[in-house]
């Protein structure tokens, strides 16, 4: 129980930016107090200028609507419209660092944007190109942010699905959560036509629908979400170990590769050594591998020595083709 209002009403503000409508029983439940109680902490926000709207009925609800204005969340009007651009050019391609909680961010600030504002958003990204998009798939911002809230507020999702060899499906799913590789966002969730927990890459779906059906939320068989996508992408494709030294230190490295190929380790010789196990093809790692622009050699497996002995040859005539081409 939250004996301290101040603290109460910021985790009710926090449930009430989910988008959603939240019964007053089940706020009253997860707050430890009397839906008396809940009923006095929403005149509270509304006196603070958050538009609470309340239903009628046996167990009436609530929810956080837009207003006339922005709610004061310290943030002013170019502030908000920054932040929720930056947040989708983010979220949308899967930038490392942008992860699950950055989406929800999104979702709730969203939430409560003022139509006006929703419109500078959705103008000014319309408007600009990021010069990098990383190396994953662009996804729609609204895809992430109609999961997110899914996934926060326990509601069954339903989407369409693209799979690996390009059949449809539909799928009515119970969300977890977001996971981001910094390539590529995917959903881990329980497929509840299947009957078991399964991952989806958030790229090939589309129609993303809340059903506003809530669940109790099911132990995932792992133990942790990210530790459940590891081994359910292990499992799907043929992974190989690599090994490979760097004549630099391993700070310089790890600044120039994607983190999930690894963390390089300093040899205590002014350079560094990066093993790892990937499933992404040898020739995207020998080009990566290339783009340190650090001098390395590799020390296995042999498939990627090759891949990295024909990339060489590759650029060497290349440079020496002259104007006309090979």
């Amino acid at each position: 129980m939250t004996t301290d209002t101040p603290a109460r009403l910021l985790q009710l503000l926090s449930l009430l930016q989910t988008p959603r409508e939240w019964p007053g029983g089940e706020l009253a439940d997860r707050l430890g107090v009397s839906r008396r109680t809940v009923r006095r902490d929403v005149d509270r926000l509304r006196e603070l200028g958050y538009p609470v709207q309340a239903t009628r009925g046996a167990d009436g609800g609530y929810r956080l609507v837009a207003g006339k204005a922005m709610p004061p969340l310290v943030l002013d009007d170019e502030e908000a419209v920054a932040i929720a651009v930056g947040l989708r050019a983010g979220a949308g391609h899967a930038i490392e660092g942008v992860d699950e909680a950055a989406v929800r961010a999104l979702a709730k600030l969203e939430q409560v944007l003022p139509s006006r504002l929703r419109h500078r958003v959705s103008t000014l990204q319309a408007a600009t190109t990021p010069l990098a998009l990383g190396d994953g798939p662009s996804i729609a911002p609204e895809t992430l942010t109609v999961m997110a809230s899914t996934v926060a507020g326990h509601e069954r999702l339903r989407f369409a699905y693209r799979d690996k060899d390009g059949s449809a499906s539909r799928r009515l799913t119970e969300p977890h959560r977001l996971v981001s590789t910094g390539r590529r966002w995917y959903l881990v969730a329980y497929d509840v036509d299947r009957a078991d927990w399964r991952t989806f890459r958030v790229d090939r779906v589309s129609e993303p629908f809340a059903t506003g059906v809530r669940f109790a939320p099911r132990e995932l068989p792992a133990g942790s979400a990210a530790e459940y996508l590891r081994q359910s992408i292990h499992r799907r494709q043929e992974t190989y170990a690599f090994e490979v030294r760097f004549a630099g230190p391993a700070e310089q490295v790890s600044a120039r590769l994607p983190a999930w190929l690894g963390v390089p380790e300093d040899d205590g010789t002014g350079g560094c050594v990066l093993r790892g196990t990937t499933g992404d093809p040898m020739e995207w790692l020998a080009v990566r591998l290339a783009m340190t622009g650090v001098e390395f050699a590799v020390r296995g497996p042999g498939g990627l020595v090759e891949c990295v002995r024909q990339l060489g040859d590759r650029l060497t005539r290349a440079a020496n083709a002259g104007p006309e081409g090979p």
